[in-house]
Formats: C-alpha cells, structure tokens, sequence
C-alpha cells in the first residue's frame, strides 16, 4: 500500500500563529511531498537516499532556506514556515528528505556567524538545491559529549590539516560541503578548543562511507565522514577559532525544537491513521472504535496529543520573538518525543496485527519514530538541561 499524507485531526484548541499566506506554502508542501516525494518512497528506501534531482525542485519551489534573507537566495519568511514545511513531511509519512537540516541548521551557522564572502556564495547554491549540506558533529565513541571531539584541525600555514571521523551525520552521503566540529585547541576547559570548519566534499582526504544500515528512517541519507590530513584554508573558519562550542549552544536549541516538531506531527499523523482504522476495522459484529477500551484509549492520546501541541505553539511563538529558551526547547524535544513514541505504540496496538505489516503507515511510523529521542542530544541529556535552571 502506497503511503499516503493524511490531514490531522482538528485540534480542541484552534491554532492561532499561522495567517493566510502561511495556509497557501502548506498547501505548497503538501503537493509536492505529493507527487514528488511519497511515489519515490520505495526507491528511496533501496538506495537509502534521495534523488539530487529531488533538492533542486525543492529549490525551485522555495521549499529550501527560505527563513534565508532575499540577498542570499531565500524568502526571507519566519520560522513558522519550517514549522508548516517538517509538520507536512510528517503528515505525509516521509522520513528520507533532509531539508530542514539543510535549511534550518546549516544555513543558520553560516548566516549567524559567516562572514560576508561565505554567505554570498554558499547560501544562494544551499537555496537553489545545486548542493547539499551537512553538519558533522557526532563521533565513534563521543555520542552526545561534544567537549570530548577528538577530530583535529592544525593550522598549517594558510590551511587547517583535518583528521578524524564523524558518525551518524544526515545528508552526509551526497554532501557537497560538511560543518565539521573540530578540536583546535588543548585547553582544559574543553569548550574553549572547538571550532567550526567548512569542509567541501571534493577535498583531498574527505571520504564517505556507505549509508548506514538503520532499522528506521531507511530512505534517509546517514552516513560516516572520514578525513585524512584534509586540507582546507584558513578562510573556510566559520566565526573564529574556539568559539565553536558557543556557536553549537546557540543553534541547537533550534534543532531540539525542529524535532519536537516532527514528532507532534508525526503524533497528530500516526493518532489521525488509527481513528480512521479503527472506524472502520470491524470485530465482533461492530467497529472497534465502538469498544470502550478503544475509544477511552484514543481520548486519552487525544488529550496529551493536544496539551503538546498547546506548548509547542507557545514555544514557536517565543522562538518568533527571539524569547525561546534552550530549558523551554529541551523540554519540548523531550516531551514530545516521548510522547510520539506512546502514540506510535498505542495506535499500533490498537491496528492488531495489521500494526505490524508495512503496507499500514502505523507500521512505517514504528520503526521511524525511535530516534528522535537520541539525535538532537538525547532525552536524558535534555533532563540534565531542564535540571540545570532549577
């Protein structure tokens, strides 16, 4: 069964931060995850990938870098258009492309702290789709632990001289260019010795690995980076030397929202699926929504689904007016994607055995739906932010 995008079930509370030009992109969105995304799914999933072809109509369409300003390619909207851009990729059950990383998180490192002649040429091609990027943060054996990156970069004349390897990065496969943390100093404070480094994928030195085999997510793009004495110039710093661990902070209060994000939407997508199924699925003479273990289950779910989408909506509001904090984002990270994983297991169950064969898309959802509590900083390391502002 081919996987279809579904509309939300309407929220108890209406949603008031979107206006009429935000309902025309989401409607944008949602043809082209449509007719461009949803028929490749399967093929994406064999090649582990996306098409190239696929950034570039993104690009055409201004589905990519638009919170860009005009100058540097983009449309210059509000962050309420990622929001409306990952809740409909959610909503069509789409977990391969990786645009809002793209978009939301590399492109913000070089607008925040590029300098002029990077902006002016990276960003317009970000926006186009003619390249694709990555930001390479995790390594073997670091997982969450930023301050103990070992991947090194030794100024050497003109050139940074870059060695390590990064794991689990999104986009990494066809990256033409990768944000490579890097370990620039030995301070004892090991915050002070992280730097940010542009790295072109056609670099001497910077390989690839093959995607890596994930239990989830298979259409996705995720692969190791390798880098043997790479040598980049000095000009590809972003910002300055050691500041890298600043910068970080600053930009992944973000990306924690971008997953809480996902994941309410991917809740409202996998919580809409099982109503309809349940509606519909008869056993023992009647619909099984018609039991009341059913029905108090889904108003249970309805309940929490719509008490997180409240607080997300009030997050964004705060991120619009430069007011999120990172306690109020890593709350919302956590908690949502919590949250999904209770609604992805309760719906399944509630589909029988029809939750666990493929061609239902509970059953997609299941097995895409784990990491969004590990990546973005696990659930347990939002807990250790949270605690912190106590």
């Amino acid at each position: 069964m081919q996987s279809t995008a579904i509309r939300p079930i309407l929220n108890m509370l209406p949603r008031q931060i979107f206006n009429e030009e935000h309902a025309a992109f989401r409607e944008t969105v949602r043809k082209f995850y449509e007719k461009e995304v949803l028929p490749n799914t399967h093929k994406y999933e064999q090649q582990q990938h996306v098409d190239r072809e696929l950034w570039r109509k993104a690009g055409e369409m201004g589905l990519l870098c638009a919170n860009m300003p005009e100058i540097y390619g983009g449309s210059g909207v509000d962050r309420l258009y990622s929001m409306i851009l990952i809740e409909e990729q959610a909503y069509a059950g789409d977990s391969a492309t990786g645009f809002s990383l793209h978009s939301d998180i590399v492109a913000n490192y070089i607008l925040n702290f590029g300098n002029d002649a990077q902006k002016q040429y990276w960003l317009p091609k970000m926006a186009s789709g003619d390249i694709i990027t990555a930001i390479a943060m995790t390594e073997p054996g670091t997982g969450s632990d930023l301050q103990a990156v070992r991947t090194t970069a030794v100024l050497d004349g003109d050139d940074y001289v870059i060695n390590g390897s990064k794991i689990f990065i999104t986009n990494g496969y066809l990256c033409d260019m990768a944000i490579v943390v890097c370990k620039t100093g030995d301070s004892e404070k090991g915050s002070a010795n992280l730097s940010l480094i542009m790295v072109e994928a056609d670099r001497m030195g910077f390989s690839k690995g093959k995607p890596l085999n994930k239990i989830g997510m298979k259409g996705q793009d995720t692969c190791e980076l390798f880098f043997d004495d790479v040598r980049v110039p000095k000009e590809n710093l972003l910002g300055a030397e050691g500041l890298g661990f600043m910068m970080l902070m600053k930009e992944l209060a973000w990306e924690r929202m971008l997953v809480a994000i996902i994941c309410q939407a991917g809740a409202e997508a996998a919580f809409a699926h099982t109503v309809k199924y349940t509606k519909e699925r008869q056993a023992f003479g009647k619909a099984i929504v018609q039991f009341q273990n059913t029905r108090f289950k889904l108003a249970e779910l309805r309940t929490e689904i719509d008490i997180c989408r409240a607080y997300l909506d009030h997050c964004m509001q705060l991120e619009i007016n430069h007011e999120l904090g990172i306690d109020a984002a890593a709350a919302a990270k956590y908690k949502i994607s919590d949250l999904y994983s209770k609604v992805v297991d309760e719906c399944l169950q509630l589909h029988g055995g029809y939750g666990y064969m493929m061609e239902y898309p509970i059953a997609r959802a299941y097995i895409d739906h784990r990491a969004n509590r590990i990546y973005a900083g696990t659930n347990e390391i939002m807990k250790e932010l949270i605690s912190r502002t106590l």
